[in-house]
């Protein structure tokens, strides 16, 4: 009997999209509210809001292409 992979891809793409979509929304929405709200931001919120886009950018845009196309295929 052989055991089957439980793992569903779709699913995880999707996920990895949303997370991605979520932390590029936070990251551009927290500069654009501070900046509203406080005006001038010290420079290291400035960057850890610019790293959590760049980094919800980077998931969202490989997260679909890994888990949707190459872990399906390499399993």
């Amino acid at each position: 009997m052989s055991q089957t992979s439980s793992i569903d891809h779709a699913r995880l793409a999707k996920l990895g999209f949303f997370f991605g979509l979520t932390l590029f929304l936070a990251g551009a929405g927290g500069e654009i509210v501070g900046h509203a709200i406080f005006g001038e931001l010290p420079a290291w919120e400035t960057a850890l809001l610019f790293d959590i886009e760049a980094v919800g950018l980077v998931i969202g845009f490989f997260s679909p292409f890994v888990f949707g196309i190459a872990l399906p295929l390499i399993e």
